[in-house]
């Protein structure tokens, strides 16, 4: 006895119809009328405004009734060296993987597949860059996070791509993208801007044993990225050990007098020790200074003992000459008076001028010859 089944199928739907668990056709939008012998008909329905076509029988399906399917169904298969780019209606919708098969539902979209070869050629076209790597909507899909490397190199920057482990290429400012797949890709980036390094709070013995705590400053720059990024895993870390041990070597060779006389010469013989070896790592040493010498406290209650002692001497010596230096003036001027009467009147007159000008009144007697010949006396010389 034959039975029969009614199926109807939306505008939006289609079915893949089994009799048996035999694929027998595939039912279009409408009122189906299917016989079921013995009630074994089924009915796989699905809907294809998502276009894709989701079944985890669908490269079995396509490859045993590729003739009835064909109509209905379009399938992209991917090699292992291959990636692609799915648009919808001319829009990037997804990145597909190597070895992907994707089947979708035709004449609901415009779908189409890009397939990029990445046998070689691993980094993305410029096009595309801005649209995978910033893309609203692709850009922070899963499939696209998955399939590419991402990266921006700032101005005064360079990138270092390794590939596998091993340094391909420096790159220059700019943005870039890479696929990941098959192969291990990284971007890391390389300051070549002036930079400057701290080497402070160093406790060093000087060459006559007095212990120092010395602060250092340089600046550097980055000369040849590909040299530091394969000879210096942490060229940072590197600079600074090269440095204390420098100003270590520097210190312990002079005696505290001759740094705390020239510091300018510490910081010559600082640069010339570090500078040709970090040259041979693509490194330049611009400057080096010593900014601060600090010395224990019983140090500093001594050289401010020395220092004072110093100034007292050397105000005394100034006294002395200058004492000397009048008395030498007086003695002049004695011996210019005692030959010079006129010159010895004149300086009688001199002072009475200004012991007029400390009192109110004076009073005078016998006329001006008793201002000039009584009021200064003169013993006379003895013979």
């Amino acid at each position: 006895m034959i039975f029969w089944k009614t199926i109807d199928i939306a505008d939006h739907q289609r079915a893949l119809l089994y009799v048996r668990d035999q694929f027998k056709r595939v039912l279009g939008p409408g009122r189906h009328r299917v016989s079921t012998p013995q009630g074994r008909v089924a009915v796989d329905v699905h809907d294809i405004t998502d276009v894709l076509f989701k079944n985890r029988k669908a490269q079995f399906l396509m490859t045993q009734y590729a003739d009835k399917l064909a109509p209905y169904l379009e399938q992209f298969n991917l090699k292992d060296s291959e990636v692609g780019l799915l648009y919808r209606d001319n829009k990037l919708a997804s990145v597909l993987a190597p070895g992907s098969v994707l089947t979708v539902w035709k004449n609901v979209e415009d779908v189409r597949v890009d397939i990029i070869d990445i046998s070689e050629n691993y980094q993305i076209d410029k096009s595309l860059i801005n649209l995978l790597g910033r893309g609203l909507t692709v850009g922070q899909s899963r499939e696209v996070v998955n399939a590419i490397l991402y990266a921006e190199v700032p101005d005064e920057h360079v990138g270092l791509l390794n590939v596998n482990g091993k340094l391909e290429s420096i790159l220059k400012p700019g943005n870039y993208g890479f696929w990941k797949y098959n192969r291990s890709v990284g971007v890391k980036l390389l300051d070549l801007r002036l930079q400057a390094v701290e080497v402070s709070g160093q406790k060093i013995l000087t060459k006559d044993r007095v212990s120092l705590r010395i602060n250092l400053s340089a600046s550097y720059k980055v000369k040849d990225p590909e040299i530091v990024a394969l000879k210096v895993n942490d060229y940072a870390g590197f600079i600074y050990r090269e440095l204390q041990l420098s100003l270590r070597e520097a210190v312990g060779t002079q005696s505290l007098d001759t740094l705390l006389e020239d510091k300018d010469t510490l910081n010559t013989v600082i640069t010339q020790a570090t500078r040709e070896k970090l040259a041979n790592y693509g490194i330049e040493l611009v400057n080096v200074g010593v900014k601060d010498i600090i010395l224990p406290g019983d140090m500093k209650q001594i050289l401010n003992q020395v220092v004072e002692a110093q100034k007292e001497a050397e105000a005394n010596l100034i006294k002395r000459r200058e004492e000397t230096q009048a008395m030498r003036s007086l003695h002049n001027t004695a011996k210019m008076m005692e030959n010079n009467p006129v010159l010895l009147r004149l300086k009688e007159l001199e002072a009475l001028e200004k012991i007029t000008g400390q009192i109110d009144k004076i009073s005078v007697y016998g006329g001006l010859g008793g201002v000039l010949n009584e009021l200064v006396t003169l013993a006379p010389k003895k013979a």
